[in-house]
C-alpha cells in the first residue's frame, strides 16, 4: 500500500486499512484452488469474517464521525475502476476564423 492512499488519514485509520489490506492477502494466499480442501478451519475462517465486520464497522464509525460519507471506499492501484476515462476533443478550428 503506498504512502499516498494513507495520506491524511488518523492512526487509527490507517492501522484498520492496513489491517484490511494484510488480512485479505492473507485469505488469497491461503485460499486453495477448487476442489482442493481449504487448510484453515471452518472456526478459524468464521473468525475471519467476524474481523472483516468489525473493521468495517469501526471504519464506518469513524467516517460518521468525520462526516464523511460511508460509501467512501479506498482504491487500490490493482483494483479495476468503475468509471472510464472518455477522450474529449475539441472542435476543428475553421479557417480564418480565431475558434
Amino acid at each position: 500500500m503506498k504512502q499516498d492512499d494513507l495520506a491524511g488519514l488518523s492512526k487509527e485509520q490507517r492501522i484498520l486499512r492496513v489491517l484490511r489490506k494484510v488480512l485479505a492477502n492473507i485469505v488469497k494466499d491461503a485460499t486453495p484452488p477448487p476442489g482442493r480442501p481449504h487448510p484453515l478451519s471452518e472456526g478459524t475462517i468464521a473468525e475471519i469474517r467476524d474481523l472483516f465486520g468489525l473493521i468495517a464497522e469501526r471504519e464506518r464509525e469513524l467516517a460518521d464521525d468525520a462526516g464523511r460519507s460511508a460509501s467512501e471506499k479506498p482504491m487500490y492501484p490493482d483494483q479495476p475502476r468503475r468509471a472510464k476515462p472518455v477522450a474529449v476533443s475539441r472542435p476543428p478550428r475553421k479557417p480564418g476564423g480565431t475558434h
